[in-house]
């Protein structure tokens, strides 16, 4: 008996990994995270003028040629609220909260 073959083709990787079948598992993941975020997000304090909004903001964004080489399919999870980089990294006067960072540790699977 002969061991069986394997010959990669390169082009054919980069089809599979930009497949619209990878793009919707992506998606699928983003959309799981994003969940999680916004379950975990903090809204604001009772004098909050934008009580909530942070949490309201989350999104994701599919992109069929991403990643550092752009050659794979990524979908993206952010929040478009003008001070979610505070919320997630802190800043001298905010305690991080790293809601992406969390998320994406327990709902990326």
């Amino acid at each position: 008996m002969m061991p069986a073959r394997f010959r990669m083709s390169k082009r054919g990787v980069g089809q599979l990994l930009r497949s619209d079948q990878v793009l919707a598992e992506m998606v699928r993941r983003a959309e799981v995270i994003k969940s999680v975020a916004e379950g975990i997000a903090p809204v604001g304090g009772p004098d909050d003028p934008h009580r909530g909004q942070y949490k309201a903001s989350f999104f994701v964004q599919p992109v069929r040629r991403g990643g550092r080489r752009k050659d794979r399919a990524v979908a993206i999870v952010g929040n478009t609220a003008p001070w979610g980089a505070h919320v997630e990294y802190g800043t001298e006067r905010v305690t991080a909260h790293h809601v992406l960072l969390r998320a994406a540790q327990v709902g990326g699977r």
